[in-house]
């Protein structure tokens, strides 16, 4: 009598021929490529902000802000750096950057779309391999 154990034993010792197969991609769905470039350019975006919020708060703590805030109020007459270079500034600047690239990350990813669309007429297409397991 044999159980399930045993069979599935038998099924994965068996040696599966692997099949291959060759595919030409010969279009991308412009809506498809706009929804993933903006999806990337989202997290773009998020890694950006991030950032800029860490530098500013490395910056602050090693001292080098206030710092450079004397040296510049050395130079010029009772000018502030750190009324231009404050928290809430940074993060606008940096939500101002992360915006444009959001925008040009998801324009960029329709055109390369829709550039590639038209190269398939010349070029055929991108041959692709794949392979069951």
């Amino acid at each position: 009598m044999s159980t399930v154990a045993d069979k599935l034993a038998k099924k994965s010792s068996r040696k599966t021929s692997s099949k291959q197969v060759r595919l030409r991609l010969v279009y991308i769905d412009f809506w498809s490529a706009v929804k993933l470039s903006f999806l990337g350019a989202v997290a773009i975006a998020i890694v950006t902000l991030v950032s800029f919020l860490l530098i500013y708060l490395v910056l602050d703590a090693t001292q080098l802000i206030a710092k450079a805030d004397e040296f510049v109020a050395g130079i010029a007459d009772g000018a502030k750096l750190s009324s231009i270079i404050g928290l809430p500034q940074v993060l606008a600047f940096g939500s101002v950057v992360a915006i444009l690239n959001l925008i040009v990350f998801t324009v960029l990813g329709a055109i390369v779309a829709g550039i590639y669309n038209l190269a398939v007429k010349v070029t055929g297409g991108l041959l692709v391999g794949f392979t069951s397991n």
